[in-house]
């Protein structure tokens, strides 16, 4: 009771200034302690249009957050931190966005339309954010420390813990947060501090620590939430330069959402932001990146117009570019009008056109490409030079010319590193070429200064596997050992995984159970690999011990392994064992989803065992697994096969209930059984239901075409009409086929009354099925259909008529 005295008591000084009449009129309608958004520190109402510039007007209510002046705590409050939050989960809460809010309610986006901006910001305005550069490294402070170290026990926290939280704030500054966003290993957690932080009363947070938020999320991909962060600045009052809208550009770039990435250059007109040189080399990068190159060149152009100097990273975006989309010659133009521009060209100019031609294997223009950096612009080839183009050549298989540089560099003097002679090792081994990887590796080893390591060996053992050479492959793990180089994990599981592939399982089922003895430890991987093996021998028992062992070693199989395992099982007829094991991986935690169940239920189909695959639909159901349309597939093909039409179609009614909608093989799989026991009242009802969800333009003539197939003609009659009701190529066809089942079940009255009514729709039978069919009815003495149907062939102009007093059937 006293506490709550307490907080009323505190509170009223702030309801009053929150509702203290506004004179600047810079909106801010966010103050966290009245934030409408954040319920749990909602005290009171407050009007619109309160800025943190006129809070620092107020220095006994708020003060910003790192500021270095701290306002008298009440002691209360302090130690019992139990005034706010009481449920202490805020720390994961995040701010949403409101509607008037989001500045991306616009659909159509002009890229080019933010240049217009360029000089008609007032000077004052530029370079705001040269103001709020942190250099000091504040990891080590101890508040930094302690902060993080609370934030790393945010999962337990409780009123003590939250208010210790709230004090240290007090003191922190700039530098100080802005460190304690950054070493966080997980960037959705310094968002989330970064949020909580900002709700808490009397706090605001500097304009550095909002850039420094945005430089942490432009390095991931939380697009969204940098996203956020400009839109609080904004809501906060803090300017925004270019700067941080470049940063929430990159961020979506990484993302993969190009699209939203460029409509942040329309945000960034509308808020009045000059462009400079970084928000439109970000752009260029932005429309390299989603193969927009001719935006992106009129881009670069018409920045040029404005007076923006374009400089070596605006046109090592273009040169990318064009080496994306092979247009090497032109990129290497641009490379040679660059001196003439004002701008000399970079090793990363060069670099970008040779890792293209590296690919193309176009080894003679990569090494004039080299005499011209060194010739025209004084760059020669360094150490770093050779060590790209090796990578770049083993990368896309090219051993030999990477082998050729190697030994270039190694004549220059340079000394090539471990990776580079790795990464040839790695291409040789891709191609089988054993002997000479293993030539390398000797020559490593006999120059001293780079000598193989793990990484080395493992990959030539892994070669050996892959070429069916285990024994070789051992004896090298030996060699390790005499090296002095312990195997690794990896190095056992490139082993065992040859062992498998060779029909060896078992002998690597017993090296993997001596493992502690050879001290090294099995992970995922190599459980996997041992249970693929089994699962390929067909010793499903064995691989079914596998996954059982890797689940209490803590390893969790993914769902596509285990669906391959029950499989497996359900091919073999093992179809209870394998339900049996899916539930046991279900009960130990693993991801489970419905393509599993799916294939049990196959399984059991495929045994004519439709009870208990009905009763596994209902085990879904209570573990909350929604079926898909190929789990309400599956069993109404078992259904309609065991003649349990109505099951199948109250499974197809609870299938379409659910919105789930019907594939094409629903459909033929619907048709054939419905057809196949003649319901076909039922199935026009069902199909009727079924179109509501999903179109499908053949279904009739699939029915009449199955119908015909199983000599059902006269119940493929009764549906002609809905197929005539395009009269398209298709629906002819299906007529055709109509017709020769009533041509050779020797009924041509029948097939010439759907001639007739092809032609009642416009339709036009073809002329040879038309000549076929006048003769059986000549044959069959219906001489007047025959002419009738040959006079409606020369109506129609798809014949010449006869001479006069000549028969149409003579």
């Amino acid at each position: 009771m006293l506490n709550l005295r307490l907080t009323r008591v505190l509170r009223r000084p702030l309801i009053r200034f929150s509702a203290s009449p506004i004179s600047n009129g810079v909106a801010d309608a966010s103050i966290s302690t009245s934030s409408s958004e954040n319920p749990v520190f909602n005290h009171g109402p407050v009007r619109e249009g309160v800025s943190h510039r006129e809070d620092d007007h107020h220095s006994g209510e708020f003060t910003q957050l790192g500021s270095g002046k701290s306002p008298p705590l009440n002691v209360s409050e302090a130690e019992s931190g139990e005034i706010r939050n009481p449920s202490f989960n805020s720390f994961d809460e995040i701010d949403e966005l409101t509607e008037e809010d989001d500045e991306e309610n616009e659909e159509s986006v002009d890229e080019l339309a933010v240049l217009e901006s360029f000089g008609k910001i007032p000077q004052s305005r530029k370079d705001v954010n040269s103001r709020f550069d942190v250099e000091e490294d504040e990891s080590r402070h101890p508040l930094v420390r302690e902060i993080n170290r609370l934030i790393g026990l945010r999962s337990s926290w409780n009123s003590k813990h939250e208010g210790e939280m709230r004090n240290l704030l007090r003191s922190l500054k700039p530098s100080q947060v802005c460190a304690v966003l950054r070493s966080q290993d997980d960037e959705r957690v310094a968002l989330k501090f970064f949020y909580w932080s900002d709700r808490q009363w009397r706090y605001r947070h500097h304009p550095v620590v909002h850039y420094c938020m945005l430089e942490v999320l432009s390095k991931t991909k939380i697009c969204q939430g940098a996203r956020r962060v400009l839109v609080l600045m904004k809501r906060r009052g803090i300017h925004r330069t270019p700067k941080a809208f470049s940063l929430v550009m990159v961020s979506y770039s990484r993302a993969g959402q190009l699209r939203e990435a460029l409509k942040v250059l329309t945000l960034m007109q509308r808020a009045g932001v000059e462009p400079d040189l970084l928000i439109c080399n970000t752009a260029i990068d932005v429309f390299v990146r989603a193969n927009r190159l001719e935006k992106a060149l009129r881009f670069l152009e018409r920045m040029q117009v404005i007076g923006i100097v374009p400089d070596v990273v605006t046109y090592n975006c273009v040169i990318r570019g064009y080496s994306d989309l092979h247009r090497v010659d032109e990129a290497v133009e641009l490379l040679e009008e660059m001196s003439s521009k004002g701008c000399v060209p970079d090793k990363v100019s060069y670099y970008t056109i040779m890792g293209f031609l590296c690919k193309e294997k176009r080894i003679l223009e990569v090494r004039n490409l080299m005499e011209k950096m060194a010739k025209e612009h004084g760059l020669v080839p360094d150490q770093v030079t050779y060590n790209n183009l090796i990578h770049m050549l083993t990368k896309h298989g090219h051993a030999d010319e990477a082998l050729l540089f190697l030994k270039e560099a190694e004549g220059k003097g340079f000394r090539i590193d471990k990776v580079c002679y790795s990464a040839i090792v790695h291409a040789l081994c891709q191609e089988g070429r054993m002997s000479e990887a293993k030539d390398l590796i000797n020559e490593m080893l006999s120059k001293g200064h780079c000598p193989p390591d793990v990484v080395t060996y493992t990959t030539v053992v892994n070669g050996f596997c892959r070429l069916g050479e285990v024994d070789k492959a051992k004896k090298l793990l030996q060699v390790m050992h005499t090296h002095g180089y312990k195997p690794n994990t990896v190095s056992y599981t490139a082993l065992l995984n040859g062992m498998c592939r060779t029909g060896k399982s078992l002998e690597a089922r017993e090296m993997m159970n001596m493992s502690e003895e050879q001290w090294w430890s099995p992970n995922s991987i190599t459980y996997s690999v041992l249970m693929h093996g089994f699962r390929r021998e067909g010793k499903l028992s064995e691989a079914c011990d596998v996954v059982r062992e890797m689940v209490l070693k803590g390893f969790f199989p993914g769902p596509v392994e285990i669906n391959l395992l029950l499989q497996s099982l359900c091919r073999d007829g093992k179809t209870h064992e394998a339900r049996k094991f899916m539930e046991e991986c279900l009960n130990k935690g693993c991801a489970i989803n419905v393509v599993n169940f799916t294939t049990v239920i196959h399984g059991f189909c495929q045994k004519d065992e439709i009870d208990a695959a009905l009763s596994v639909l209902d085990d879904m159901y209570l573990i909350n697994k929604h079926a898909d349309v190929f789990t309400y597939t599956t069993l109404v093909d078992a259904l309609g096969k065991k003649g349990r039409i109505e099951e199948a179609t109250e499974l197809m009614k609870k299938m379409l209930h659910k919105g789930i909608d019907p594939t094409p093989v629903t459909y033929r799989t619907v048709i054939h059984r419905y057809c196949q026991m003649g319901k076909v009242d039922d199935l026009v009802a069902i199909l009727e239901k079924m179109l509501l969800r999903q179109k499908c333009r053949t279904v009739y003539n699939q029915v009449i075409e199955k119908l015909c197939g199983l000599g059902k003609l006269e119940e493929a009659d009764k549906v002609l009409g809905k197929v005539l009701r395009t009269a398209s190529t298709s629906d002819a066809k299906t007529c055709y086929v109509l017709m020769e089942g009533y041509l050779k079940k020797g009924v041509p009255l029948s097939a010439y009354k759907v001639s007739c009514r092809m032609f009642n729709r416009d339709l036009i039978p073809d002329v040879k099925m038309c000549e076929k069919l006048s003769k059986r009815l000549v044959r069959e003495g219906n001489v007047e259909e025959a002419d009738q149907l040959m006079l409606r062939l020369v109506e129609r102009g798809r014949i010449s008529p006869l001479p006069s007093k000549q028969s149409m059937v003579s």
